[in-house]
Parts: structure tokens; C-alpha cells; sequence
């Protein structure tokens, strides 16, 4: 299938903001002196490893979902998903992997085709549109 700019960010914008609120929470539970005593040897306070653990099962709860709604989104560009896997194997190549970043970005933001192509429908065409009161 293909995903519209609009299912692709939006989904992207919620994995951002849960990542910023469990996150942020754990560095309050830290704070200042927290991080000395860890310095020190101390340990982190087990409220921040628990939303430490939480934020990595969340993530592992949105991989998948992620790599799929990127993979639609390149389909929406008439791309193939194999392209995406070439970025994610180019990340780990220094320099290109910067590059590759930003190829994919900039695919991210690009409108689609607009009407059909080899992966389906337009997401964004009239056959989409909610007729209620027809």
C-alpha cells in the first residue's frame, strides 16, 4: 500500500513526543545532583530505570509499525521498500550514512504520485474521500 505525508508524519510525531515525555520524566527523576551521585557511583534511581524500560519497549513496540508506514511511504513516491533497506544498511556507513539520511528525509517530505501506481491506489484521491451525506 502507500502512505499519504500526513500518515507518515503524524505517526512519526507520536513516536517523537511519547519518546520527549518518558524521557524527559526519567531526566527529572535523575536531576542535577542524581547525575553526580551517579558519577560518584552511585545508581539511578529505579523510577527512571523503569521509564528508561519502558521507552525501550516502546520503541521495540514501534519498530515494525515504523518501518512500515516508511516503506508505504516510499511506495507513495512509486519507490520500492528495498530502497529503504539500502538506507537503513548505508546508516552504518559513516559519511554515506549521513547522505542516506538525508535522501530519506527528503523522500519523506516529497508529495506522491498522484493517481494510481504499481503499489496501489493514491492515498489522497477521490475514492478516498468520505461521501457521508451522498
Amino acid at each position: 500500500g502507500r502512505a499519504a505525508r500526513s500518515e507518515y508524519w503524524y505517526f512519526m510525531l507520536f513516536v517523537i513526543l511519547v519518546a520527549v515525555v518518558l524521557g524527559g520524566l526519567a531526566g527529572l527523576m535523575i536531576g542535577g545532583s542524581g547525575f553526580q551521585n551517579m558519577q560518584n557511583g552511585g545508581s539511578m534511581p529505579v523510577g527512571a530505570m523503569i521509564l528508561f524500560g519502558i521507552l525501550g519497549i516502546f520503541y521495540l513496540g514501534v519498530l515494525l509499525p515504523s518501518i512500515s508506514v516508511a516503506v508505504r511511504r516510499f511506495h507513495d513516491r512509486n519507490l520500492s521498500g528495498w530502497y529503504y533497506l539500502g538506507a537503513i544498511v548505508l546508516g552504518f556507513v559513516p559519511f554515506v550514512g549521513f547522505i542516506a539520511s538525508i535522501a530519506t528525509l527528503v523522500i519523506a517530505c516529497l508529495k506522491g504520485t498522484e493517481g494510481p501506481n504499481k503499489f496501489g491506489r493514491d492515498p489522497l484521491g477521490p475514492e478516498h474521500s468520505a461521501d457521508v451525506f451522498n
